[in-house]
């Protein structure tokens, strides 16, 4: 199992979060869009949370201030950070608008919530899990896209609730977060969603 555990670290990577939010919020939400507007907001998600976050992880690996994209140690953790939360605001101002993607507008601000509160955290050399940040937002969207849109999900929430403890039982197995850094990773995940629910519920 030990050997198992790591895989799900890289399938629910945090690159990845933004990317399956928005195919959540196609699949579930009521509205309906043309195919051209499905494909501008998957490019424009892909290209500023994807391809531009893994062209600045080799552009900083090659002048050496981070080693891996699991970003262990927390020095090297700042510069990728600060740039997501460039990045996310600028996605929420340009691209996804509340009123043009309403619930997913408010499921990225969620998400540049959490990334502001784990970068500010550096600061007092407090290392929160962004893999829990992550999962947990996701999951929180898709019961809050389940709620407002009266679909029965509950195979799928089951689904993202176990790999919440998954993604946590793999990150104590790699030993790269201890129990509480999980939790807060968890927490700072859980909360801005939950909070923001109130908006779009």
């Amino acid at each position: 199992m030990k050997k198992i555990l790591p895989f799900f670290s890289y399938l629910f990577h945090p690159i990845f979060i933004p990317l399956l939010g928005a195919i959540f919020y196609v699949l579930l939400e009521e509205k309906y869009f043309n195919l051209p507007q499905y494909i501008i907001l998957f490019l424009q998600i892909i290209i500023i949370t994807f391809l531009l976050p893994i062209a600045f992880f080799y552009l900083l690996r090659t002048f050496g201030k981070i080693e891996t994209m699991m970003l262990s140690n927390i020095s090297q953790r700042k510069i990728p950070l600060l740039l997501q939360i460039m990045l996310f605001a600028v996605l929420i101002e340009k691209s996804i608008t509340i009123d043009r993607f309403q619930n997913l507008y408010f499921f990225f601000v969620g998400g540049l919530l959490s990334t502001i509160f784990a970068f500010l955290l550096l600061y007092a050399k407090f290392k929160a899990s962004i893999h829990m940040i992550g999962i947990s937002s996701l999951t929180v969207f898709i019961i809050g896209l389940s709620i407002h849109n009266q679909i029965n999900t509950i195979n799928t929430v089951t689904f993202f609730v176990m790999m919440n403890g998954l993604v946590a039982s793999s990150r104590i197995v790699m030993k790269a977060h201890s129990n509480k850094e999980l939790l807060v990773g968890f927490l700072s995940g859980v909360i801005p969603q939950s909070a923001l629910l109130y908006f779009w519920l």
